[in-house]
């Protein structure tokens, strides 16, 4: 046979086998090939639950998950699937171009070409980063932080990974990328972080599938959830019984061996159950209880881990268990706030003589607060917001910057804090009109603790810390410095509760932490109160004729 014969059979020989693959798990069985832990041919075996997933073909697929239970791969089945044999574009999102979008094409996607000769066959150009193409197809892969990325790329799959860790105003911009196309899918993935924010929002509005299976001792149909499936036999991280844990069935409580999981979770024992069978979206939720890889003992360290640390508290629950979570004290609640609940009414005006500060944040209203400071001198602080006790007597909103002007006479305001976006040029006139008493604020980076960063006298502007102001202006409801009058309303209490402080550790094991909060709940009167904090600071510097940089 010629060459060119021989050439013409393989392209129809190759055809033929495409023509045949009608789902993503008959392309990933046929292509794929995996490294360690599990090498050789692609198989849902190592993760059964990844099937129903990879051939889910509802519009919008959610997978909120623990770390490491398999989803990276189905997104990039998924992906592959799309450009080979589907023949559309795919946009893959990352939280940001660097280092997210390399590190991504140096561990994912390069080791699956390079194991691959059928992917190495498939793709022509890879040498860029944000775009590999391969025939027709592209594959285009963004970070969330730049809107200009997401626009003018007319894809059919769109996938989002680690979504809590991705600037949600510009998800929905990525979602325009496929309004052009008849059909279309959007699959997103994450470790969640608090509830109804990221992807616990989205997983709220699904099916909400869990991953059931028959006991191998009761034959009862259950599931793993901890605590009840997860029994752990010492107190101490560092006491050996503690490699004795197991897991268990929370039906009948018999053991259940870690060394036989693939047959009491494989695709033939165990099935989705979904909570909601009447919802468009699908989505599937999934813990490191079911993972083939990590063993009982570690999870159980896991866990003593989380009760001493906050940061491994959030860990254990977000990306062991994957599910939202709220450490202890990281949110105003109810109590904190009825705790700091005082007797009186709102004022009209301050009282003569009283040192009084404004904060307002700015959206579709502009939310503002008025506070009272008594400043009470303690041997060793030299820190004028830790000798400050705060006596609220004004919250609000309105429509627009001029009506906050008449606020400044009446309650002989000595110094406010304005949110700096997104009115930018309004905030600055406001500040204009009221010199040398007023400043527009950034969060910004580059600022740590509670520094100020003042900019040119002539931009009205500073640059702070969120995370470090909302900790000293929020934690006054804990400390009771801070008290309330008894008709602020449902709304600014509920602006207080919205910000939630998650914790995290860096590369180096130190926790670090940042606020964040539901998807729709809204903390305007919070930042506000923020703001009306930092102008103590000011009002300080500037009753004392000192500079700012000279306060700390």
């Amino acid at each position: 046979m010629t060459t060119l014969m021989t050439t013409m059979a393989e392209k129809l020989a190759s055809g033929l086998k495409q023509s045949a693959i009608k789902t993503v798990t008959q392309w990933a069985e046929q292509y794929r090939e995996m490294g360690q832990p599990f090498p050789g041919k692609f198989s849902v075996a190592h993760h059964p639950w990844q099937g129903d997933m990879m051939d889910c073909e509802a519009e919008m697929v959610i997978g909120q998950k623990a770390a490491q239970m398999g989803y990276t791969e189905v997104a990039l089945n998924k992906t592959f699937k799309a450009i080979d044999v589907d023949g559309i574009s795919v946009l893959y999102i990352l939280p940001a171009t660097t280092p997210d979008a390399s590190d991504f094409s140096t561990s994912r996607f390069d080791p699956a070409l390079e194991m691959s000769d059928h992917l190495q066959n498939l793709f022509t150009d890879v040498k860029n980063i944000g775009h590999k193409r391969a025939g027709n197809a592209n594959l285009y892969i963004r970070g969330s932080r730049s809107r200009s990325q997401l626009k003018s790329i007319p894809v059919g799959l769109a996938i989002f990974d680690e979504v809590d860790e991705m600037v949600k105003e510009n998800i929905p911009l990525a979602f325009e990328r496929m309004s052009g196309q008849l059909e279309h899918q959007a699959f997103l993935l994450s470790t969640p972080t608090i509830d109804k924010a990221g992807i616990n929002a989205f997983f709220k509005n699904s099916t909400q599938n869990h991953y059931f299976f028959k006991c191998p001792s009761c034959s009862r149909t259950t599931e793993l959830t901890f605590p009840e499936c997860l029994e752990i036999t010492a107190e101490e991280e560092i006491d050996p019984k503690i490699r004795e844990s197991f897991i268990k069935c929370k039906e009948c409580g018999a053991r259940l061996n870690q060394d036989t999981k693939l047959d009491w979770l494989g695709k033939d024992n165990a099935l989705w159950v979904p909570a909601h069978s009447d919802r468009l979206n699908v989505g599937f939720y999934i813990n490191q209880l079911y993972s083939m890889t990590i063993q009982p003992w570690q999870l159980a360290v896991s866990y003593l881990k989380s009760l001493i640390n906050p940061a491994d508290e959030q860990e254990f629950y977000n990306s062991k268990l994957g599910l939202p979570h709220v450490v202890k004290g990281a949110r105003i609640t109810d109590v904190d706030i009825e705790k700091c609940t005082g007797n009186y009414m709102q004022l009209n005006k301050a009282k003569p003589g009283t040192l009084v500060t404004f904060g307002a944040d700015v959206g579709k209203w502009i939310h503002y607060e008025i506070d009272e400071w008594e400043i009470r001198p303690q041997y060793g602080i030299n820190n004028i917001n830790l000798m400050a006790k705060c006596r609220v007597i004004k919250v609000g909103k309105v429509k627009n910057f001029e009506e906050l002007d008449s606020l400044f006479p009446i309650y002989q305001i000595r110094y406010g804090v304005i949110d700096a976006a997104p009115e930018t040029r309004k905030a600055l006139e406001f500040c204009q009109r009221h010199w040398g008493h007023t400043k527009m604020c950034y969060y910004g980076r580059g600022v740590s603790g509670k520094q100020i960063h003042e900019h040119d006298e002539k931009e009205h502007s500073i640059t702070v810390n969120r995370t470090s102001w909302l900790d000293m202006s929020l934690s006054r409801f804990r400390a009771g410095t801070i008290t309330l009058p008894k008709d602020v309303g449902l709304e600014y209490q509920n602006h207080l509760k919205a910000p939630v402080r998650v914790y995290k550790k860096d590369a180096d094991g130190n926790i670090t932490a940042k606020y964040e909060k539901a998807d729709n709940d809204h903390d305007h009167h919070a930042h506000a109160r923020n703001y009306a904090e930092i102008a103590l600071t000011f009002s300080f510097s500037l009753m004392a004729n000192k500079n700012i940089k000279d306060v700390y």
